[in-house]
């Protein structure tokens, strides 16, 4: 039996009829923000943005395959009717855009030195490890407002530790890893490799088996 947000979720998925204009300058605010770090060619930036936005994309596929197999619910769903259009149970137009970008916001916070030390900790370990904290503040807040809905008792306010690291702290790792490898191949082959694995993920998952 499906849980009731899963059901609201449902109802609104891949549902053209709640198509919203604040999309379209959400758009080209995203296209705005990386013709700006191409045009300075600031790969190390492009390519932390663009594969944290394929780790969400990654998180997404395994979220709603876990409805798929259990029934009942995703470890999050979107059922907030007042997106654009959801894409997949706990992913929303908005939402996809909002982590198209953030890869990029945030390693712009990276010190040049990475050496450089936090707190005692390596900056970059510090840095992913402050986004992420904040990350799941936020989404405590869109769990509050029954914007982002949680119904498994292991993904909850009362386990926040699997929210911190499997929901972001991967994000920001994989993000800086591909922001510090050296030369533009290297970053290009290992983005490529993720955007990849999830196009697999939803030719299967998605197209031919209709899983998710």
């Amino acid at each position: 039996m499906q849980s009731d947000s899963t059901r609201e979720a449902l109802a609104i998925l891949r549902d053209g009829s709640h198509f919203g204009w604040h999309v379209i300058p959400l758009l080209l605010l995203v296209l705005y923000v990386y013709a700006n770090e191409v045009e300075r060619r600031n790969w190390n930036v492009v390519f932390a943005g663009l594969a944290l936005w394929g780790m969400d994309w990654f998180n997404e596929i395994w979220n709603a395959l876990i409805l798929h197999f259990t029934g009942f619910a995703p470890a999050w769903s979107a059922p907030g009717g007042s997106t654009a259009y959801l894409i997949l149970v706990g992913l929303n137009l908005e939402i996809c855009l909002m982590f198209a970008i953030m890869g990029i916001v945030v390693s712009k916070t990276l010190p040049a030195d990475r050496s450089r030390r936090i707190l005692g900790l390596p900056n970059r370990w510090f840095v992913a490890l402050a986004a992420s904290a904040l990350c799941v503040l936020v989404e405590f807040g869109l769990n509050a407002v029954g914007a982002l809905t949680w119904d498994w008792p292991w993904w909850n306010a009362r386990t926040p530790w699997l929210i911190f690291v499997f929901g972001y702290l991967t994000f920001f790792v994989v993000a800086f890893w591909v922001h510090d490898m050296p030369g533009v191949r290297r970053k290009a082959l290992a983005v490529g490799a993720i955007y990849a694995f999830d196009l697999a993920c939803l030719g299967v998952f998605g197209s031919a088996l209709g899983w998710i």
